[in-house]
């Protein structure tokens, strides 16, 4: 059964799928435009969910990433409730879950991932959740009046920012992690230690270096077990343990993939027509070391997204943008420009005890990242530092009073 076609197919209505639109928009693009959405909201903001929406601080209609009317005002139609099950590149078309086929022009792929899932026994008890939709918070809040002892495994920034979520409700909130630090993947010791101290002084049980042997539970998750043995009771668990990109009907039509769909520097997957962006895209990244990576961001999914709407419109810049993230857990603003995995010296600025400090991060004597946390201004000011591969000395670096700005004019 055919949908009808259009000029340009943009699969997956998160972040990037929205960014796209727009961009096309904003580029003068004047063909017709569609979001397919495998939800049945109009795109809204991921990053809240573990944060203000899982908090109860934001209601759903304030995460919009454009209020409902916008999309209609710029000739932009919602497909929402919607999946893609096929892709032919030949025939310029795709099939949904419902049987439909949809011819484009072009086409986006922005569906981002998802959730990894344990793999242990009892991993599909019911009480078990991930924080990835809107679907997965409304499911995990509606049964959190009945839970007071709840288990997060992974200490990731979803793990942590559920569990600084939870803690406001007053559960008891246990953080399971495998390697010996939260953040391991990600951040420095010092950020490391900064955030276990701060989860652990708001009630917060953090085990560390202990992965988990299963899920016990009749039916319904009643604890944890570890694999040191320990049991952990458990009324509810939020696992957030990563994400699996949604590439699969992309890699079933022929796309070249490893993890994530292969992307060139102007997001062109290696099938004709079809551009990758977000989550689920692996690229070439200058702040990887030219690695190929795919970065899970609100920045690399917009910014990926205006590289395609110039692409299809003719008018090609190739990808670029530093690496930016960021994350809200109690009163800690945390702040990070670049990517710090492969460095080989930290630097520590300012003192963590005051709750206001950076660690940055170099590799050959060369600024890779910073980590900034309640120091807005060491992150705005490290931004060209970064994006210079700067080479300036530890203990200039150290001494917080130099500006990170006066460092990189001297």
């Amino acid at each position: 059964m055919s949908a009808g076609h259009f000029d340009v197919l943009i699969v997956g209505g998160g972040h990037a799928g929205a960014q796209a639109a727009v961009a096309l928009r904003q580029e003068k693009f004047a063909g017709s435009v569609a979001i397919l959405g495998a939800e049945p909201h109009p795109p809204y903001e991921r990053p809240p969910l573990s944060k203000e929406y899982l908090a109860g601080v934001k209601p759903f209609e304030r995460i919009l990433i454009r209020p409902e009317t916008f999309w209609a005002e710029r000739g932009v139609s919602l497909l929402l409730g919607e999946t893609v099950v096929t892709v032919d590149p030949v025939a310029r078309s795709v099939q949904t879950g419902a049987g439909q086929t949809i011819g484009y022009g072009e086409l986006i792929w922005a569906t981002g991932g998802e959730p990894r899932r344990l793999t242990c026994a009892g991993h599909d008890l019911a009480g078990i959740h991930a924080v990835r939709t809107r679907a997965d918070v409304d499911r995990l809040l509606g049964e959190l009046d009945a839970a007071e002892r709840i288990v997060v495994i992974g200490g990731g920034y979803i793990g942590l920012e559920a569990s600084a979520a939870l803690s406001k409700f007053g559960k008891s909130v246990t953080l399971v992690e495998a390697q010996d630090r939260v953040l391991a993947r990600v951040a420095g010791e010092p950020l490391s230690r900064l955030y276990e101290a701060e989860h652990r002084a708001h009630g917060v049980t953090l085990m560390l270096g202990v992965g988990v042997s299963c899920i016990e539970g009749g039916g319904r998750v009643t604890g944890v077990r570890l694999e040191n043995g320990a049991l952990l009771p458990a009324d509810m668990v939020i696992v957030g343990i990563g994400i699996v990109p949604a590439v699969e009907p992309l890699v079933q039509a022929g796309a070249e993939a490893g993890n994530g769909v292969i992307v060139d520097g102007f997001c062109r997957t290696s099938l004709p027509h079809i551009h990758a962006i977000g989550d689920c895209a692996a690229h070439a990244n200058r702040y990887a070391d030219g690695a190929v990576i795919r970065l899970e961001s609100v920045q690399n999914a917009n910014d990926q997204a205006v590289t395609a709407a110039r692409d299809i419109v003719g008018r090609p810049v190739a990808y670029e943008a530093v690496p930016w993230f960021w994350s809200n857990q109690y009163d800690l603003k945390l702040q990070t420009i670049g990517l710090s995995a492969g460095h080989d010296a930290a630097v520590l600025r300012g003192d963590p005890a005051a709750r206001s400090f950076s660690v940055v991060y170099l590799r050959q004597g060369r600024v890779i990242a910073i980590d900034a946390v309640n120091a807005v201004k060491d992150y705005v000011q490290g931004r060209a530092l970064v994006q210079a591969g700067a080479a300036i000395a530890p203990d200039a670096l150290a001494d917080t009073t130099r500006s990170l700005k006066d460092l990189l004019s001297a």
